[in-house]
């Protein structure tokens, strides 16, 4: 196991299986020394534990954790081309994407989860630039997507 994964154990988390690409599409590329996922929504063993609008069906906490989620499911990405978390030299950025209630502002607040999650589990490797993007809606009406690109170090 590597040490990325012992990290993970430690924070009571493990990686799933990475999802099944819903279109014409896969789960990450390398190209070079980075790998560009794409967007991961929060499944959970295959299935959205909730869906809707943040401010609206979704609290702001709930979606927080939904990003969290969606980090994870993109570690599991970034790892399935390139073989072993500790070859990440640093996260460089992460996109998040909030479907949001119109008068819901707090995009940045929800895509934290993710940043935190990054943070915890790759320490200063973790740390990143970022967008945060509030959107009307998302495939299979989830509350929030996440993708990141990553360098790796060889």
């Amino acid at each position: 196991m590597s040490a990325v994964e012992d990290r993970l154990a430690q924070l009571g988390l493990t990686l799933p299986e990475v999802a099944t690409p819903a279109g014409a599409y896969v789960p990450a590329l390398r190209s070079g020394n980075h790998v560009y996922t794409a967007g991961q929504v929060p499944l959970v063993a295959g299935t959205l534990p909730t869906t809707g609008k943040v401010g609206a069906e979704v609290t702001p906490e709930e979606a927080k954790d939904l990003a969290r989620t969606c980090a994870l499911n993109a570690l599991a990405a970034v790892k399935s081309v390139a073989g072993d978390l500790d070859r990440v030299a640093r996260v460089v950025k992460v996109t998040g994407f909030v479907a949001s209630a119109p008068d819901f502002t707090g995009q940045p607040g929800v895509i934290n989860g993710a940043s935190e999650l990054l943070g915890e589990v790759l320490g200063d490797k973790g740390v990143h630039a970022r967008s945060a993007v509030g959107v009307a809606v998302l495939p299979m009406d989830a509350p929030v997507e996440v993708e990141i690109q990553v360098e790796l170090a060889d």
